[in-house]
């Protein structure tokens, strides 16, 4: 009797033990859950405290410009939701009435890097002007001289009469994973010092044709028109990636953003910082994707590699016996994926240093030694003003060739016509109906199958009174007509 209540009694603590435990474990999960929300708000706001001070607002103003013919401004009214253009002519008076001015200014963001006031920021932000105000944390305001830029990485850098400021350190962008998260701070429309965060997207993102080098990291942290130029950062507070465009219709965050890698930016930095101009490695080779069909007609069994599609005379391709044709597997022993990789692999490299193609000749694998030249500065030059994109002043609209990446991105099954980059507000191109993205097939009932043809076709057009354009968008295709005058 004694050993059954005893059971008894055991049975009942356990029992008692177990109603305990199943009320509380909600309550500890909970607990546990809001303690770990508040420690990762407590690291969004450790990376602001950290970074803030070392972020500038950066206003750009290109003189004597004709508003007509210029490129917009890094933000504009016509960036801005009609509902918010009260609010923004309020903080700002250049939000006026009448946008048309003769001074053209760009807004956007930069870092400090060095004590000494020298700053890193976004080429497209303060290329050609002709003057530069920084603005700090602390309100204080500088004239900056810009101390040399880089088109073709979209890289500048600038430098400010001061010393002992605060600055950040840069990280190694290579080790970022994707699904990490990273905190980008910047000016978006001019709202000073703003922070978002999100999750790194993607690495390794070429051919986007935001510029001639890139190797962007993709994000979806909410970056905006003013956070150009502005820093990428990750949990400890190092930048891995200059902010630098954002992939949307509207022009506002979609959760598509772009950011120029850390550790390309560090040597273009170095280059400008101590040179003014940046030195690029040089092949002498014009290359191609390997496509299925392409690889099957080389008697490749896989579309591994890149296919040299040229080859210039009297450059270090032709002098290492390089010909047209060879395919491109590898880089130093690294098996080769990709044009923007590759190129970026070879633009980086000093110029004499000595690199190990492996290719395939007629089936055969074979190895070329090649020393690196030195990219001439006319290619450069001819390079950073791409004729794959134009702009139609008189229609306010710019325009640029159809690729396989961008069709892929805005959804069209075609890669046939020419893709609408820019809009101008209010201009003939608007009221048509066209807007960033849409894709023009035709103009006046002839195919358009490039830029050149389509500036070709609204030259001649640019003598009538009427456009007919057949266009596609998210609605399907249908033709609209631009009337001149």
């Amino acid at each position: 009797m004694q050993k059954a209540a005893a059971k008894y009694i055991i049975f009942l603590g356990f029992f008692c033990v177990a109603i305990l435990f199943s009320t509380s474990f909600p309550a500890i999960a909970e607990e546990r859950a809001i303690t770990s929300l508040k420690e990762t708000g407590r690291a969004f706001a450790s990376i602001a405290k950290a970074v803030s001070p070392a972020v500038v607002s950066i206003q750009a103003e290109l003189s004597g410009v004709d508003a007509d013919q210029a490129e917009e401004a890094e933000y504009g009214e016509d960036d801005i939701p009609p509902q918010f253009l009260d609010l923004f002519r309020q903080l700002d008076p250049r939000f006026g009435p009448n946008p048309r001015r003769q001074t053209l200014i760009r807004q956007g963001s930069g870092f400090i890097i060095r004590k000494d006031g020298y700053i890193v920021t976004n080429n497209h932000l303060v290329q050609n002007a002709t003057k530069v105000t920084v603005k700090l944390l602390d309100d204080r305001e500088f004239t900056a001289k810009i101390i040399g830029t880089d088109p073709q990485s979209d890289i500048a850098v600038l430098k400010i009469d001061a010393n002992n400021l605060p600055t950040v350190e840069f990280g190694d962008s290579d080790s970022a994973e994707v699904g990490e998260w990273v905190v980008a701070i910047g000016n978006p429309f001019g709202l000073s010092h703003s922070i978002s965060a999100g999750i790194l997207s993607a690495k390794g993102r070429s051919s986007v044709g935001i510029a001639d080098n890139e190797d962007f990291l993709q994000t979806d942290a909410a970056i905006n028109s003013g956070n150009s130029g502005g820093p990428l950062c990750d949990l400890e507070s190092k930048v891995i990636g200059i902010n630098t465009a954002i992939y949307s219709r509207s022009g506002g965050n979609i959760g598509i953003s772009f950011a120029i890698p850390s550790n390309m930016a560090k040597g273009i930095i170095d280059q400008l910082i101590n040179n003014g101009s940046v030195i690029r490695g040089f092949l002498g080779v014009r290359i191609q994707e390997l496509t299925q069909d392409l690889a099957k007609n080389f008697g490749l069994q896989n579309r591994k590699g890149i296919l040299i599609s040229q080859l210039e005379k009297d450059t270090p391709a032709q002098k290492a016996g390089l010909k047209q044709g060879d395919v491109i597997v590898s880089l130093d022993n690294k098996p080769v994926t990709n044009i923007g990789e590759f190129r970026n692999s070879i633009a980086n490299s000093k110029p004499g240093v000595a690199r190990t193609l492996s290719i395939i000749r007629d089936g055969k694998p074979l190895q070329v030694q090649i020393s690196v030249g030195k990219l001439p500065q006319e290619v450069a030059s001819k390079d950073s003003k791409s004729s794959d994109q134009q702009t139609v002043s008189k229609f306010g609209i710019s325009v640029q060739n159809l690729n396989k990446d961008i069709a892929s991105k805005l959804g069209y099954k075609t890669e046939t016509g020419v893709v609408v980059s820019k809009v101008k507000p209010g201009s003939i191109a608007e009221l048509a109906g066209m807007s960033r993205g849409t894709l023009i097939l035709e103009v006046n009932r002839s195919k358009v199958t490039s830029v050149q043809q389509f500036t070709d076709a609204m030259s001649k057009a640019d003598k009538a009174k009427s456009v007919l354009l057949l266009i596609q968008d998210q609605y399907g295709s249908r033709y609209v007509v631009m009337n001149v005058g």
